[in-house]
């Protein structure tokens, strides 16, 4: 895998229709400079829209994967996506005076293509790759799609799926080696359908770009004449079609003879982009699809996003923590004799944070709360637990710093046993609710695993003073 950062020599057009919108779209690949990464740009709008390829953008996953800011949309992206990611490009324009890249053939290799003709130039910064360093797993029981990323110093994936289906059966792929096997043996792969399928794409508004030369239509069951005529003009069809007798329709021979399983490899390539960098990391898919494809890449991309706050903030890394007090403090505003959370052993970014509070006598408050008998408050107790629930919020800014977090409720407080000099609190928030710019986080304080404290807070993030001040 490439170290450094690449991009194209020189701009490239491609014109043609969208699969499912059946519109008319000329699309530029552009070279673009170092960490500004993969955006679709719709120059057909005004202010012309920039739409980052990351999966946070991804508004809808029908047979396709859609990106939107607003009332601006790209439709079907992971072929275009695929052809970048599988060429190791980095940083890349790609402007589209339409709402979907043309389709082409169906598959990434029109894309390849141009984007080799245009050239590709190493640029001077490295890659920021993505190390997987543990297991994470995705599983949806309902649709019974798997998919998994294990560590491994390179790119690998591995595809399975089963169609159910005589002409196809169950069918796997491997792709081992990017600049190998990416050009020659996954990106010619074309995209398809079963012939069962077609009338409620049809009926859904999707593939009014569809034709033969564009989708493989696998026959699933068997149609008459009339039938085949009716759907022949639903699709717009001007040629005759005929069920094919190797299985597909007007028997259209394969590229591969897995071709369908390499089309959803090229597929998981494309949606995998979408985590924003270059990932090393062995991929095993069964059945995927797009919903499940970006679901996983929103998965890893906050494993991406929480490791890069980590890096910014928490400079020597220590075993078993995540953040140590410096780092809190570069976060949170608290000081002597407020700042009450030490450090930050676990954080799953929108969704879990657990800090520690090691409780001395040496603490302000045991000299009123009280003589004789030192117990830690019980709203201090909350405190805690609201600034690290503060550090799980703060996490989803650019830069933490410039925000605060605000109380604006605490509802269901419960204090369960008394908290003394000597005690370590384990302090946990939960995100359980999030509008805008206020959250609702469940916390509880455990000591020696016992449950001393709980309550639900709401909160809402402000900016500092100071930062209005300098705007």
């Amino acid at each position: 895998m490439f170290e450094l950062q690449r991009t194209i020599k020189k701009a490239v057009s491609i014109k043609g229709t969208g699969l499912h919108t059946g519109t008319e779209c000329t699309m530029t690949f552009k070279p673009a400079p170092e960490n500004y990464g993969i955006r679709f740009i719709r120059v057909d709008l005004g202010g012309a829209p920039e739409i980052p390829a990351v999966a946070e953008y991804v508004v809808d996953v029908s047979r396709g994967t859609t990106l939107g800011i607003g009332d601006a949309k790209v439709y079907t992206v992971e072929h275009v996506l695929a052809a970048v990611s599988g060429l190791q490009i980095d940083n890349l324009i790609i402007e589209l005076d339409g709402i979907e890249p043309p389709i082409e053939d169906g598959s990434a290799k029109p894309y390849v293509e141009k984007l080799l003709e245009a050239g590709i130039t190493t640029q001077k910064e490295p890659k920021d790759y993505l190390i997987i360093d543990e297991t994470i797993m995705y599983h949806n029981e309902e649709e019974q799609v798997d998919i998994v990323a294990l560590p491994l110093d390179g790119y690998r994936l591995t595809v399975m799926v089963d169609y159910r289906n005589p002409a196809l059966g169950s069918q796997h792929t491997g792709l081992f080696d990017l600049e190998k096997e990416f050009v020659t043996e996954f990106a010619p792969a074309r995209t398809f359908c079963f012939l069962s399928e077609v009338d409620s794409l049809l009926e859904a508004g999707l593939i009014k770009g569809g034709n033969l030369d564009n989708a493989v239509v696998i026959v699933d069951h068997d149609l008459s004449e009339e039938e085949l005529k009716n759907l022949t003009e639903k699709l717009g069809i001007g040629e005759d079609v005929k069920i094919g007798q190797n299985g597909f329709l007007n028997e259209k021979s394969l590229r591969f003879k897995n071709e369908p399983v390499r089309h959803k490899l090229l597929d998981l390539i494309g949606d995998l982009a979408l985590i924003g960098v270059p990932i090393k990391a062995q991929i095993l898919a069964a059945r995927p699809g797009h919903k499940a494809n970006v679901e996983f890449a929103k998965k890893i991309r906050k494993l991406y996003q929480q490791k890069k706050l980590v890096k910014k903030y928490q400079h020597i890394k220590k075993e078993g923590m995540v953040f140590d007090v410096n780092a809190i403090m570069k976060i949170l505003p608290h000081r002597y004799p407020f700042l009450l959370v030490d450090k930050i052993i676990h954080l799953e970014m929108d969704k879990k944070v657990v800090g520690i509070k090691s409780v001395t006598i040496n603490e302000p408050f045991f000299q009123g709360h009280f003589p004789g008998q030192p117990i830690m408050p019980g709203v201090l107790i909350i405190e805690a637990m609201a600034q690290t629930g503060g550090l799980l919020m703060l996490n989803s800014y650019i830069d933490p710093s410039e925000k605060l977090v605000y109380f604006m409720g605490i509802n269901k407080a419960k204090f369960r046993k008394p908290v003394v000099p000597g005690d370590q609190l384990v302090l946990e928030a939960e995100l359980i609710n999030r509008k805008r710019k206020v959250v609702v986080m469940k916390a509880q304080a455990f000591v020696d695993n016992n449950l001393v404290a709980e309550a639900e807070l709401t909160a809402a993030i402000v900016d500092r003073e100071n930062k209005k001040e300098e705007q």
